[in-house]
């Protein structure tokens, strides 16, 4: 048990970083096209193409949809378990509606608080598959020392020090990504549940399904309000979004039955800090490094051994 929770620990870190490579790679396409939500329907598309190819080569995974199927009509699954994906369509959608209104900064922090607290309650509900986690001092304070860690972080890559970069934008946007994260900890949750019966794979279908299906409809209205998007660019690596996220869903839909959902949320956000100074190191896109991001990126780290202590 031990070894399995330290290498959930060491996946969960993982996860962040694939997460901080998609979102750098869908930021560039979204760039090139003109439209971010345009390319995270091509992410999730190309991901949801390639998992059925998969499917529909392998019977071992084709049964594993089939207990899913099974556990649906014995009332052991809900219909409600399967719609993890629009958690992230949703996620997505935010972005695009508030980071040019409140910044970069307030949308990160109110979506790493909307998924920390999250995380709790339903660790301690025992909605994942881990079962029920009590809610310790340890947690509470992981979860605070988290989230004052993403704030140093994303303060520090603005490299400007403002908690947003409209100094007019309307604090009332910040309720949709505290929501969009408060969502996260219950899609990692029941994706979980799912894999518990499906298996990974299955769950990581019914994510990219029910999420490129939401993307799809979100998309079509953009395009009818604003108009078509701009040429599709030609370098291939710009369309390696939805591999690099089946890699993660599926590893998370694993990791969280071992560690637990808040302790899968902190390790995750370790990960993505680190690689994302990594990138900013190796890759610039920006004002580079600061001293600021590499402080709340160790801290992270802090955050993740007191939650791994509490458990």
């Amino acid at each position: 048990m031990a070894a399995r929770r330290w290498l959930g620990l060491v996946f969960g870190a993982s996860i962040g970083a694939a997460v901080a490579t998609q979102a750098r790679i869908n930021g560039e396409l979204g760039h090139r096209l003109g439209d971010g939500i345009a390319a995270a329907t091509i992410s999730f598309g190309s991901g949801l193409l390639i998992l059925a190819v998969v499917f529909a080569a392998s019977g071992r995974l084709r049964t594993g949809l089939g207990r899913v199927r099974s556990a649906l009509k014995t009332g052991e699954l809900r219909w409600w378990q399967l719609l993890g994906g629009l958690s992230g369509a949703y996620f997505v959608a935010c972005q695009g509606l508030t980071v040019a209104a409140i910044g970069v900064t307030a949308f990160t922090v109110a979506a790493v608080a909307g998924q920390l607290v999250s995380s709790l309650v339903v660790d301690r509900l025992g909605w994942g598959p881990s079962g029920r986690t009590p809610v310790t001092v340890w947690r509470i304070g992981a979860a605070a020392l988290g989230l004052v860690a993403v704030l140093l972080a994303v303060l520090g890559r603005d490299g400007t020090g403002s908690a947003t970069d409209h100094s007019g934008a309307s604090w009332l946007l910040v309720a949709l990504p505290l929501i969009a994260g408060l969502l996260v900890a219950w899609q990692q949750a029941v994706n979980g549940r799912v894999g518990v019966i499906g298996g990974s794979a299955s769950a990581t279908l019914a994510n990219f399904a029910t999420g490129t299906a939401a993307l799809v409809v979100i998309e079509a209205a953009v395009l009818l309000h604003h108009g078509g998007m701009d040429r599709l660019p030609g370098e291939p690596w710009l369309y390696l979004g939805g591999l690099i996220g089946i890699s993660f869903v599926a590893l998370a839909v694993a990791v969280v039955r071992w560690i637990g959902v808040l302790l899968l949320g902190l390790t995750s956000v370790a990960g993505q800090l680190l690689a994302s100074v990594v990138l900013d190191v190796v890759a610039p896109t920006g004002a580079g490094v600061s001293g600021l991001a590499v402080v709340g990126c160790l801290l992270t780290f802090v955050a993740v051994a007191l939650a791994a202590r509490s458990r």
